[in-house]
């Protein structure tokens, strides 16, 4: 899809929230498997009326099965005809047409250079997580992961310290064939709360496949004393996937943020964002 809008068509940002319980991630499938971006996409069709016609979301992140969202973008392109008849209701009609685990919460017509998933600078994802002896709270059952064994919150801390920054993160992601494994970890830190569920706030301006989740996997064998506070680090410097990084379940994680530029760089970041990445080489001398 081009990024740039055909004439006679408005971009339009819609900002949204859903629980993965229930969805087979994002990203529509073939089998007839349930998608948000299946459903968002068979509702605008609806209320707008638009018979055969499928107007493709585009997302700032896609997300797996049983991820959750609550700070999630996506924009879509729409005839300017249809966008003039149709803005000022749309929302409540969505709200009407939607099931119930999915909702859109703004619908703006974006500005120009706007680019739901190139214009990003950043993604705010949390995984949450419990070690309570007895499990989860089952109200929570559905975003929080149980650990059973006891976590040493500063331990994981220290570790995730040394993974900040621009590196290569290939030995936590999934290699894609032709994809870049080169990302800027911007903040990885956990807090435990007073209910004792412990948040792992994780920012960087892109993630791989299943990057945040394996960097979980690392940080609680860390937490629960199988591993050192510098192993995950060696495992980065080693570029390598580690049998004992393991992909922790999707459940606990939900994206809760993106951040983009001031308007008028938009333009420049999507640009940016498409050039193939690749790390700065030490100087001869």
């Amino acid at each position: 899809m081009s990024d740039e809008v055909g004439p006679g068509f408005v971009r339009v940002r819609l900002d949204l929230s859903y629980d993965g319980t229930g969805f087979s991630g994002w990203a529509k499938q073939a089998g007839g498997r349930r998608t948000v971006q299946g459903e968002i996409e068979d509702a605008l069709r609806t209320v707008t009326r638009s018979k055969d016609t499928t107007y493709e979301l585009t997302v700032a992140g896609r997300t797996d099965a049983g991820v959750h969202a609550r700070g999630q973008v996506a924009h879509v392109d729409l005839p300017e005809p249809l966008w003039a008849e149709h803005k000022d209701k749309l929302l409540k009609r969505l709200a009407g047409r939607l099931p119930k685990d999915v909702r859109v919460w703004g619908l703006t017509e974006a500005p120009a250079g706007f680019d739901a998933r190139f214009s990003a600078i950043w993604r705010r994802y949390a995984y949450r997580v419990t070690d309570h002896p007895g499990g989860v709270d089952p109200l929570l059952r559905h975003h929080v992961l149980w650990h059973d064994w006891p976590l040493d919150v500063e331990a994981m801390n220290e570790a995730a310290r040394a993974l900040l920054g621009e590196h290569d993160f290939a030995a936590y992601c999934k290699r894609r064939e032709g994809a870049t494994t080169i990302r800027t970890l911007q903040e990885l830190s956990l807090v435990r709360g007073d209910d004792g569920i412990i948040t792992a706030t994780v920012r960087a301006d892109a993630f791989c496949h299943n990057m945040v989740r394996s960097l979980i996997g690392a940080l609680l064998f860390v937490g629960d004393g199988h591993r050192p506070p510098d192993w995950p680090g060696k495992v980065l410097a080693a570029g390598v996937r580690d049998s004992a990084v393991h992909v922790v379940r999707p459940h606990g994680l939900t994206l809760e943020e993106v951040g983009y530029p001031a308007d008028e760089l938009l333009a420049a970041r999507n640009k940016e964002a498409r050039n193939r990445r690749t790390l700065p080489t030490a100087g001869c001398c």
